[in-house]
């Protein structure tokens, strides 16, 4: 028998089922993570995310600051950028930006015989260089932070979990222990696992903490 269908009853049913199993399973986090790990299960349904996500130097608490400041969020694909709250972003005076698709990237890939999400790296990283990357599907984009890190580029955020089997679990290991000798904070999903919504999800996360939103209620919802 269906009990829910609003949307409000759903997540807030769904959220209680998650922290009572990760609690079951004997599982236990910082307060300020556990909303990132229960939002990326509720988007999966995969408790393996609690051993999955890493936490690099305090992501939650710089990422928030760093949102509440206006920062903007660049994702790898229209997937991710679709999924970020606008509404809740713009709240805290940010954007979300994806330069995939753009005509301009596309060909400064084919002329530099780069992929369009390693070429949007670039471009975004020039555009805005504080910003929060979020990267759920291109490890070359993951590959294109490192370069430009190592010339540089301090994000105020990396979210890093490209999902697949070709470069993806290396490009993770690398840029973990880059943020860790560098001090960059970043939430990863180490391992294959990973994608555009929990990229989205990861950012909402942050997002909806920072804005007093993680109770559906104060987003406008029943």
């Amino acid at each position: 028998m269906i009990k829910h269908t609003l949307p409000s009853d759903i997540e807030r049913t769904s959220m209680g089922i998650i922290t009572q199993e990760l609690a079951d399973k004997g599982y236990s986090f910082p307060e300020e993570q556990m909303a990132v790990v229960k939002r990326v299960i509720h988007t999966s349904a995969d408790f393996d995310y609690a051993e999955n996500l890493v936490f690099v130097n305090d992501p939650v608490a710089r990422g928030m600051e760093a949102l509440k400041s206006g920062a903007h969020i660049i994702t790898d694909t229209m997937m991710a950028f679709s999924g970020v709250s606008k509404i809740a972003l713009r709240a805290l005076g940010g954007e979300a930006h994806c330069y995939i698709a753009d005509p301009e990237i596309a060909a400064a890939a084919k002329a530099n015989g780069t992929t369009r999400s390693a070429a949007a790296v670039e471009y975004a990283a020039e555009k805005f260089p504080k910003g929060i990357f979020a990267v759920g599907n291109a490890p070359t984009a993951l590959i294109e932070l490192i370069e430009r890190m190592k010339k540089g580029l301090r994000p105020s955020l990396i979210i890093g979990v490209p999902v697949g089997f070709v470069n993806v679990v290396e490009s993770k290991e690398m840029m973990r222990e880059f943020c860790e000798e560098t001090g960059v904070p970043a939430i990863l999903a180490m391992g294959r696992k990973g994608g555009s919504n929990v990229a989205a999800a990861i950012c909402n996360a942050l997002i909806y903490t920072a804005t007093d939103r993680i109770d559906p209620a104060n987003r406008g919802w029943n």
